[in-house]
């Protein structure tokens, strides 16, 4: 089965109540359209995990980033692939989060993180961005 290896930025921020709360996206394309996830993508040829999510926040989001800490790296088998997922806590330095692929965006306090439908292999990092919010 291939592998497709890729990196995931979950965007933390504070709302007006000072609550943490992070940042979703909805699928826009492909045979997982329409379902949630955390903003990233591929990483290419000769780039480190960090570099490759902050090219691609920059290219879907058109947004800098500052990476973090990682908080995990999932391995989820699809269907089609197996998926190795880089996820790191990741904060907005400059840029207003324009989507350019998504179809929609959310951000989400701890207790209002199941009220998407996320994508399988998100789902597994979800409880544990929950402990750490």
């Amino acid at each position: 089965m291939k592998t497709v290896r890729v990196v995931a930025a979950v965007i933390k921020a504070v709302n007006e109540k000072g609550e943490p709360i992070i940042f979703a996206t909805q699928r826009g394309y492909g045979p997982l359209k329409g379902g949630w996830e955390f903003p990233g993508g591929k990483i290419e040829p000769g780039e480190t995990p960090q570099e490759a999510l902050k090219r691609e926040i920059m290219e879907e989001l058109d947004t800098e980033i500052a990476v973090g800490e990682l908080i995990d790296t999932i391995e989820y088998d699809y269907p089609d692939f197996h998926l190795s997922m880089d996820c790191f806590w990741c904060e907005i330095m400059s840029g207003d989060l324009v989507l350019k692929e998504h179809e929609a965006a959310r951000w989400l306090t701890k207790e209002n993180l199941g009220d998407v439908e996320w994508l399988p292999a998100d789902v597994t990092v979800i409880g544990e961005i929950g402990v750490r919010m």
